[in-house]
This record gives C-alpha cells, sequence and structure tokens, in this order.
C-alpha cells in the first residue's frame, strides 16, 4: 500500500508557549490549527505537529527521548540563526561519518538536529 507522507507530533503542557518558536524562529509554515494541536510544513511532504499533552492522545513527558532532524543544505546558516537568536542547548557545528550538523532544544526542551548529507551517494538515497 502506498503511504503519502508522516507527520510527527510533540506533546507539550502548553503548546502556545513553543508556537512562536515553531513559528517565528524556525520558519516553520502551519498548515492547520485544530485548537489542540497544530500541523506544521517543515519541507515539501514534511509534517510536524505540536499537540496539548493535557487533551491530544498522549500525555507531556517531563523529559522526552525523541529528536527531529530537519535536512537543510545551509547548515551553517541555520547555525548562525538559531545562536543570534539565543536558542537553549545548542552546540556547535559537527562532522559526523554522514553529516555536518547540529543540536537545540526547543523551550520545552525537545531536542531538535539540523543536519546535511555530506556523502552525495547517501544524500540520494533521501531524494
Amino acid at each position: 500500500m502506498r503511504k503519502d507522507y508522516g507527520i510527527t507530533f510533540f506533546y507539550y503542557p502548553d503548546i502556545h508557549a513553543v508556537t512562536a518558536f515553531y513559528e517565528t524562529v524556525l520558519g516553520f509554515e502551519l498548515v492547520l490549527d485544530q485548537g489542540l494541536a497544530r500541523i506544521y510544513r517543515i519541507a515539501p511532504n514534511s509534517y510536524f505537529g505540536i499537540v496539548d499533552g493535557n487533551r491530544g492522545h498522549l500525555r507531556h513527558q517531563e523529559k522526552s527521548a525523541v529528536l527531529l532532524t530537519i535536512v537543510a543544505q545551509d547548515v551553517e546558516a541555520w547555525h548562525e540563526k538559531l545562536s543570534a537568536a539565543g536558542v537553549a542547548g545548542l552546540t556547535e557545528l559537527r562532522r559526523g561519518n554522514y553529516c555536518d550538523h547540529f543540536f537545540f532544544e526547543d523551550p520545552a526542551g525537545y531536542a531538535l538536529e539540523i543536519q546535511r548529507f555530506h556523502n552525495p551517494d547517501v544524500a540520494k538515497l533521501f531524494a
């Protein structure tokens, strides 16, 4: 059976406390405001949502064990932008086996990563 796209959801005690971060700092495009959830387009056919963890399917957890990775070609510019915005938990730019990347946190402590595959053969797998 065909799959069209995926949506990853993070759960918060107060989604309004993180809305500006995702819409203004990261520039995610709001596609749908459902009241208890907001769904954003990260890139074509790539979606992310924030959910009221008091009313949604799952409950907000004090410490998450999830990471949202955003693949972007201009990792350096993203790092500069997020550094200027003073985002929490911002690491230095790193070069791993497969990608150049860095990590940071949203206002509620969820982990995010911006990365670029530096091996063209690996990058092609996701094109």
